[in-house]
Protein backbone atom coordinates (compact mmCIF):
# COMPACT_ATOMS: atom_id res chain seq x y z
CA UNK A 1 0.00 0.00 0.00
CA UNK A 2 3.02 2.41 0.89
CA UNK A 3 4.02 2.21 -2.89
CA UNK A 4 0.86 3.14 -4.39
CA UNK A 5 0.73 6.00 -2.18
CA UNK A 6 4.72 7.04 -2.86
CA UNK A 7 3.41 6.61 -6.60
CA UNK A 8 0.84 8.68 -6.43
CA UNK A 9 2.40 10.98 -4.28
CA UNK A 10 5.24 11.41 -7.06
CA UNK A 11 2.39 11.16 -9.72
CA UNK A 12 0.84 14.47 -8.22
CA UNK A 13 4.53 16.26 -7.98
CA UNK A 14 5.17 15.19 -11.54
CA UNK A 15 1.97 16.90 -12.43
CA UNK A 16 2.15 19.90 -10.59
CA UNK A 17 5.82 20.46 -12.11
CA UNK A 18 4.13 20.42 -15.77
CA UNK A 19 0.91 22.13 -14.75
CA UNK A 20 3.21 25.03 -14.52
CA UNK A 21 5.25 24.66 -17.75
CA UNK A 22 7.99 23.40 -16.04
CA UNK A 23 10.52 20.61 -17.41
CA UNK A 24 10.53 17.62 -14.80
CA UNK A 25 13.85 17.12 -13.84
CA UNK A 26 15.15 14.46 -11.32
CA UNK A 27 16.52 17.34 -8.80
CA UNK A 28 13.25 19.27 -9.36
CA UNK A 29 10.87 16.53 -8.63
CA UNK A 30 13.24 15.31 -5.45
CA UNK A 31 13.04 19.27 -4.06
CA UNK A 32 9.23 19.49 -4.77
CA UNK A 33 8.73 16.29 -3.00
CA UNK A 34 11.16 17.59 0.06
CA UNK A 35 8.48 20.35 0.02
CA UNK A 36 5.32 18.65 -0.34
CA UNK A 37 6.41 16.45 2.80
CA UNK A 38 5.17 19.05 4.61
CA UNK A 39 6.97 21.58 6.86
CA UNK A 40 8.63 24.85 6.92
CA UNK A 41 12.17 23.98 5.57
CA UNK A 42 15.36 26.69 4.81
CA UNK A 43 17.52 25.91 1.37
CA UNK A 44 20.04 24.54 3.67
CA UNK A 45 17.86 21.35 5.22
CA UNK A 46 16.25 21.03 1.50
CA UNK A 47 19.23 20.68 0.31
CA UNK A 48 20.37 17.85 2.48
CA UNK A 49 17.69 16.22 2.71
CA UNK A 50 17.22 16.23 -1.41
CA UNK A 51 20.98 15.37 -1.25
CA UNK A 52 20.49 12.39 0.72
CA UNK A 53 17.79 11.11 -2.06
CA UNK A 54 19.97 12.18 -5.18
CA UNK A 55 23.50 12.00 -3.92
CA UNK A 56 24.65 15.14 -5.37
CA UNK A 57 22.99 18.66 -5.31
CA UNK A 58 24.30 21.73 -4.35
CA UNK A 59 22.65 25.08 -2.18
CA UNK A 60 22.83 26.98 -5.72
CA UNK A 61 20.72 24.63 -7.86
CA UNK A 62 17.81 24.48 -4.86
CA UNK A 63 17.92 28.21 -5.09
CA UNK A 64 17.35 28.45 -8.58
CA UNK A 65 14.70 25.73 -8.37
CA UNK A 66 12.87 27.37 -5.62
CA UNK A 67 13.18 30.96 -7.59
CA UNK A 68 11.20 28.88 -10.31
CA UNK A 69 8.76 27.41 -7.21
CA UNK A 70 7.93 31.16 -6.04
CA UNK A 71 7.47 32.62 -9.61
CA UNK A 72 5.58 30.04 -10.57
CA UNK A 73 3.09 29.54 -7.32
CA UNK A 74 4.40 26.07 -6.20
CA UNK A 75 5.77 27.15 -3.16
CA UNK A 76 5.86 30.34 -0.51
CA UNK A 77 8.45 31.50 1.31
CA UNK A 78 8.40 32.81 5.01
CA UNK A 79 10.80 35.42 5.46
CA UNK A 80 12.25 34.82 9.28
CA UNK A 81 13.83 37.86 10.94
CA UNK A 82 17.50 37.25 11.74
CA UNK A 83 17.01 33.81 10.45
CA UNK A 84 17.03 31.93 6.78
CA UNK A 85 14.25 32.40 5.07
CA UNK A 86 11.85 29.03 5.21
CA UNK A 87 9.88 27.70 2.22
CA UNK A 88 7.16 25.29 1.98
CA UNK A 89 4.71 23.50 -0.83
CA UNK A 90 2.13 25.85 -1.87
CA UNK A 91 -1.63 25.17 -0.60
CA UNK A 92 -4.85 26.49 0.89
CA UNK A 93 -4.13 30.35 2.33
CA UNK A 94 -3.32 30.29 5.96
CA UNK A 95 -1.62 32.19 8.95
CA UNK A 96 1.58 31.43 10.55
CA UNK A 97 3.47 31.24 14.43
CA UNK A 98 6.71 31.81 14.68
CA UNK A 99 8.80 31.27 17.65
CA UNK A 100 11.02 33.93 18.56
CA UNK A 101 13.89 31.82 20.42
CA UNK A 102 14.19 28.89 17.85
CA UNK A 103 12.82 30.17 14.75
CA UNK A 104 10.13 26.99 14.74
CA UNK A 105 7.55 28.10 11.95
CA UNK A 106 3.71 26.53 12.01
CA UNK A 107 0.68 26.85 9.94
CA UNK A 108 -2.41 28.62 11.72
CA UNK A 109 -5.89 28.63 10.17
CA UNK A 110 -7.07 32.65 11.58
CA UNK A 111 -8.57 35.30 9.41
CA UNK A 112 -6.86 37.96 8.32
CA UNK A 113 -8.47 41.44 9.70
CA UNK A 114 -9.79 44.06 6.90
CA UNK A 115 -8.55 47.83 7.98
CA UNK A 116 -10.65 49.24 9.68
CA UNK A 117 -12.38 52.58 8.37
CA UNK A 118 -10.26 53.94 5.30
CA UNK A 119 -6.91 53.68 6.95
CA UNK A 120 -5.25 52.59 3.59
CA UNK A 121 -7.97 54.37 1.46
CA UNK A 122 -4.96 55.90 -0.43
CA UNK A 123 -3.04 52.23 -0.75
CA UNK A 124 -3.58 50.22 -4.07
CA UNK A 125 -3.43 46.46 -2.41
CA UNK A 126 -2.37 44.03 -4.36
CA UNK A 127 -0.48 41.69 -2.06
CA UNK A 128 -2.76 40.03 0.23
CA UNK A 129 -2.23 40.32 3.83
CA UNK A 130 -0.87 38.07 6.78
CA UNK A 131 -0.61 37.52 10.15
CA UNK A 132 1.73 35.95 12.14
CA UNK A 133 1.28 35.40 15.46
CA UNK A 134 5.29 35.72 17.57
CA UNK A 135 6.11 33.61 21.00
CA UNK A 136 7.44 30.59 22.30
CA UNK A 137 7.20 27.37 20.61
CA UNK A 138 5.96 24.50 22.79
CA UNK A 139 9.55 23.01 22.82
CA UNK A 140 10.69 26.71 24.04
CA UNK A 141 8.09 27.02 26.42
CA UNK A 142 8.37 23.92 28.15
CA UNK A 143 12.26 24.62 28.22
CA UNK A 144 12.16 27.78 29.94
CA UNK A 145 10.58 26.50 32.31
CA UNK A 146 12.91 24.48 33.33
Amino acid sequence: MAVVEESTGREAVIQRLRDVGLRVTGPRLEVLQVLAAGGHMDVESITATARDRLGTLTSQAVYEMLRHFLETGLATKFDRPGLPAVFEISGPPHQHALCVRCGRVENVEAEVPEPAGDALAAWRMNGGAEVVFKGLCPDCAHASRD
